[in-house]
């Protein structure tokens, strides 16, 4: 009968060899604790894990995407398939969240080291380290379940980018050294800490991916499991502060060193690198060349690694940058007027003429009132006058205005079907894992037909009852009038959804509700034309329904074209 268990089974009940200190079998050397074996190990393995890439030996188990463990973890996309196992990212349907699922067949020579590295990870319980949720032996398969980070970002594509800051490469081997140093005294060892195993979430916070269970998967021992990990740290923060990795070999996406010269400080291979960074690296890879040059002891465990960071001067981080202010505009005031208009000009002086001596009698008083009926009523006939010359001029103001606007004149209105650039775009997943492809996005509107985006694949055409929709953010570069959005489609109707951001919109919204929705269509081309142009800078294409494709349903966007 087939057995299941949870991680928080004890590993002592389905396993009796510690996966970090059992021998390694006779497929796997025990040089990985060598720094420059360990690269052309981890080198080798840059090729072979790229999806689809299977190695010959043992067979990987025939699975699919929609295939579901324990009628609860559904398999969404193979990210890796190497000798004998696969990894995917999956659904848990149970909970509605993205994991990852690694799976090996249940005879699989491994299969007893990785249950037993999974449940001892499990235990450890560190926040700094990508959690086990579950660990099976089922139906002639062992899986286990990890953790899914859609807002993390992997070491690898970071470095891709560039070196890091000296107060990110800072943070980097500070933390992944204190996380490293926690583990190793709970008996754990990582073994396989390359690039690839290091995330970096939205908050700066590193997390480490696969603790004991990466290097059981591949059968990877050690006797010196401190040295091992203390190296690979120091390699991490080689990488981060040089964009180059610290053996002659090339490793993920960065190139080695150059032949021949062997290991040279970071600070003599790029300029600007900080001193005490480039240090600590020197310590932590400790080879003779270190040691002679910097007269400072070798690192040869995270412990001691993470007591040599902080044992350094703290490094700042980067002063923030403010765009430049608009030139201020000077405004004269008249002392006392601070608050209200200035007052103005008198006007001219005129010649005050004396009052006439008053009229004591009758008949002074009757030309007195008929003088005052007289200048009443002449300043009531000028009064018309003005009024009636006044709406005259604003008849003919209105007749002028009918083409124009007040405010618009000299200022001709927009042309509308020309062409708008598109600056760049993004993948849109904030319901599900955040992530849909983002490697392929500039193939969306690259103006090349036969190229595409495609989204993941999902059981049925409403993204397996799991979201609303995926979409496309496009960024105009400012903020632009928008008439029509065409969008071409490949592998069969599709319905979608234009929205847009709200004019003013410093930046793009990160829901779909924050847009505003303002035409729809579905079709292999759709035309989505609002009702009437709207200013935006940012375009939502988004997608609601998809045609099934390739086995699965999938969405595959070819082309966008945007015009005013």
């Amino acid at each position: 009968m087939a057995e299941r268990s949870t991680a928080a089974v004890d590993v002592a009940d389905n396993s009796g060899d510690d996966p970090l200190t059992a021998k390694a079998d006779a497929a796997t050397t025990d040089g990985v604790a060598k720094t420059q074996e360990a690269a052309d190990e981890t080198a080798q393995d840059t090729g072979s894990e790229r999806r689809g890439g299977e190695q010959p030996g043992i067979a990987t188990p025939e699975l699919h995407s929609g295939h579901k463990l324990a009628r609860r973890y559904r398999l969404e996309e193979c990210v890796t398939r190497l000798d004998g196992f696969s990894s995917w990212r999956a659904v848990d349907e149970k909970l509605r969240r993205a994991v990852g699922v690694h799976i090996l067949p249940a005879d699989h020579p491994r299969a007893r080291s990785v249950l037993a590295a999974a449940r001892s990870a499990a235990l450890l319980g560190d926040p700094r380290f990508v959690q086990v949720l579950d660990a099976v032996e089922e139906n002639d398969l062992v899986y286990v379940v990890h953790e899914w980070l859609p807002d993390a970002t992997e070491l690898t594509a970071l470095l891709a980018a560039g070196p890091l800051e000296a107060h990110d490469a800072y943070q980097l081997v500070s933390q992944i050294s204190q996380a490293m140093a926690a583990a190793h005294r709970e008996g754990l060892a990582h073994l396989r800490l390359t690039p690839s195993a290091v995330l970096r979430s939205s908050t700066g916070q590193y997390r480490i991916r696969g603790l004991a269970v990466n290097a059981a998967l591949r059968g990877i021992t050690t006797e010196r499991p401190q040295r091992a990990d203390t190296e690979a740290i120091g390699a991490l923060l080689y990488a981060a502060l040089t964009q180059r990795w610290p053996y002659e070999s090339d490793a993920y996406g960065l190139s080695g060193l150059p032949k021949g010269v062997g290991l040279i400080a970071p600070d003599q291979v790029r300029a600007g690198v900080h001193r005490g960074l480039s240090e600590v690296a020197m310590r932590a890879l400790a080879n003779d060349g270190a040691t002679a040059s910097r007269q400072e002891p070798p690192c040869t465990t995270p412990d001691e690694l993470s007591k040599a960071v902080t044992a350094m001067p703290r490094i700042k981080p980067p002063e923030p940058t403010f765009p430049t202010p608009p030139e201020y505009q000077h405004t004269t005031y008249q002392q006392g007027t601070y608050g209200r208009p200035p007052a103005r000009p008198a006007a001219a002086a005129q010649p005050v003429m004396a009052p006439p001596a008053p009229l004591q009698s009758r008949t002074g008083k009757a030309l007195k009132w008929a003088v005052s009926a007289l200048l009443i009523a002449a300043l009531g006939l000028g009064s018309w006058q003005v009024a009636d010359k006044l709406l005259d001029r604003d008849k003919g103001a209105e007749q002028q205005n009918t083409q124009t606007t007040p405010g618009s004149v000299n200022k001709p209105a927009p042309e509308s079907g020309k062409p708008v650039a598109i600056v760049g775009a993004k993948d849109f997943d904030p319901l599900g894992d955040g992530s849909e492809k983002p490697q392929e996005i500039s193939k969306a509107y690259d103006g090349d037909p036969s190229t595409f985006w495609p989204t993941d694949g999902y059981y049925n055409a409403k993204f397996g009852s799991l979201k609303a929709g995926v979409g496309i953010i496009l960024d105009l570069g400012k903020e632009q009038q928008v008439g029509n959005v065409d969008v071409t489609f490949l592998g069969g109707d599709t319905s979608a959804e234009l929205r847009t951001a709200p004019a003013g919109s410093s930046s793009a919204p990160g829901r779909p509700d924050g847009f505003d929705k303002v035409a729809s269509g579905s079709g292999s081309k759709v035309s989505l034309k609002p009702g009437k142009p709207v200013k935006t800078r940012y375009v939502l294409v988004w997608l609601t329904k998809l045609p099934q494709s390739d086995g699965s349903y999938r969405g595959k966007i070819s082309d966008i074209k945007i015009t005013s």
